[in-house]
């Protein structure tokens, strides 16, 4: 199925033109800042204002020349502002304005993700109380264990989200440091109120410590960081797959009227949005692992982290952005089938309820290993020759010698299994 994705406003953040009108704002704003110093003369700072501007493609003719994009967007900036434009990037490097410039996007990145993140988040808590008493079968290494929710795996969801948030708004307050602080980092030809001034008016701190860049491991928490956030998709993601496998079709996800799963089998009903989010989000990951990489540079200073950001943190920011959209569609439209998942509970014929049968005998005075060995002489003849475990359990007089048929019936309550869902959901913050 062909798809356009626009997502303007994520698209909007990584563009060129805002990309090199936060590099027009830095410089605006040290000007500024110089001015209330006494180095600029205000009358140049006005005409600056009134005047600053660029031009995309007149950038791309110069950089094809001097194959430098700050000295190309400066000297486009100059075009317009006239012999004024000699105070413009005053004892400033170029990493000032890239570097405080790229904290600028980051920070609008998060606050768009942190947005989908809150609705995925509202999506899962709905789907939780929809389905807080919805039994089925809870699966350990893939093999039935005991019963569950389905509720209880959405507050599992909805509680993973939750951390998901404060993550990144943690990694966001890390990247959102700017640094105006010369060609070494140590102020000598820049007064660091310039810095103080810059960051506040554009809503970022200034780094207490830099060295011409903002050190990576800036970058490299904000990037782990989304790459968490896509694990914790492609987990999500992964499990409704698993769900919706023919064999087990406990959930579905939605399969719009004129949708075609196979252009062979026109049966099929695939998980296409899971499986993408499952994909996207490897790729994610690994962007990460070169953010990791770009932490370690010569003197804490080259430039062998800027060509691969220029990829990786746009990529995986529209990325995360599109996963997150496709995600929430994907629960908001999700398909719960609580008749199959009563089905598959009970395809084992009552097994799942061994572990209660044994504590049930322990009580009774049995040896941990004692009551062990009878449960699972009768769970291994039920699963073997696909006969009721109860009606095993109730012909067993090594059991019934120290349980009663009413005692026994009580033991395959699945009430039990929803007795404290209310008491995880209120810890939860879900009541």
């Amino acid at each position: 199925m062909i798809e356009r994705y626009t997502l303007p406003e994520m698209g909007k953040i990584w563009s060129e033109d805002n990309k090199l009108n936060n590099w027009l704002q830095i410089e605006v704003a040290a000007c500024e800042a110089w001015a209330e110093l006494g180095k600029i003369p205000a009358a140049a700072v006005k005409v600056i204002k009134e005047r600053a501007a660029f031009n995309c493609k007149r950038i791309a003719e110069i950089e094809a020349q001097v194959h430098h994009d700050v000295i190309a967007f400066l000297t486009s900036v100059a075009e317009h502002v006239g012999d004024d434009s000699k105070y413009i990037h005053y004892g400033m490097t170029s990493s000032d304005i890239l570097d405080t410039g790229l904290a600028m996007q980051m920070r609008d990145a998060s606050a768009i993700i942190l947005g989908k993140l809150e609705r995925l988040k509202a999506v899962a808590a709905d789907k939780a109380r929809q389905y807080k008493y919805t039994l089925n079968i809870g699966r350990t290494h893939g093999v039935h264990g005991e019963p569950t929710t389905f509720g209880l795996k959405m507050a599992l969801w909805y509680t993973e989200l939750e951390r998901d948030i404060k993550r990144l708004e943690e990694a966001q307050e890390v990247a959102a440091y700017g640094a105006i602080s010369g060609p070494v980092g140590n102020f000598a030809l820049l007064d660091p109120r310039v810095e103080e001034y810059v960051c506040s008016k554009l809503g970022l701190k200034p780094c207490p410590v830099s060295t011409q860049i903002i050190q990576r491991d800036r970058h490299a928490q904000f990037m782990t960081t989304l790459a968490v956030i896509a694990s914790s998709l492609e987990k999500m993601a992964t499990e409704i797959r698993n769900l919706q496998r023919t064999e087990i079709l406990e959930v579905e996800e939605p399969f719009q009227k004129g949708q075609k799963g196979s252009s062979a089998m026109p049966h099929k009903r695939n998980p296409m949005m899971s499986e993408r989010v499952a994909g996207l989000s490897r790729v994610i990951r690994g962007n990460a692992m070169a953010a990791l990489e770009n932490v370690a540079l010569w003197h804490e200073r080259d430039l062998t982290h800027s060509s691969v950001e220029r990829v990786i943190i746009p990529d995986s920011c529209i990325l995360l952005d599109y996963v997150l959209e496709k995600f929430i569609a994907i629960v908001q439209g999700l398909v719960v089938y609580p008749d199959n998942m009563m089905f598959n509970l009970n395809k084992t014929k009552g097994l799942a309820f061994s572990q209660q049968l044994m504590l049930a005998l322990i009580g009774k005075g049995l040896l941990r290993e004692d009551a062990y060995q009878l449960v699972q002489r009768n769970a291994m003849q039920s699963w073997g020759e696909r006969l009721d475990f109860q009606e095993l359990v109730a012909q067993d007089e090594d059991i019934t010698r120290h349980l009663s048929i009413e005692e026994i019936d009580q033991i395959f309550d699945l009430s039990i299994y929803t007795a404290n869902v209310d008491y995880i959901f209120k810890r939860c913050g879900l009541e």
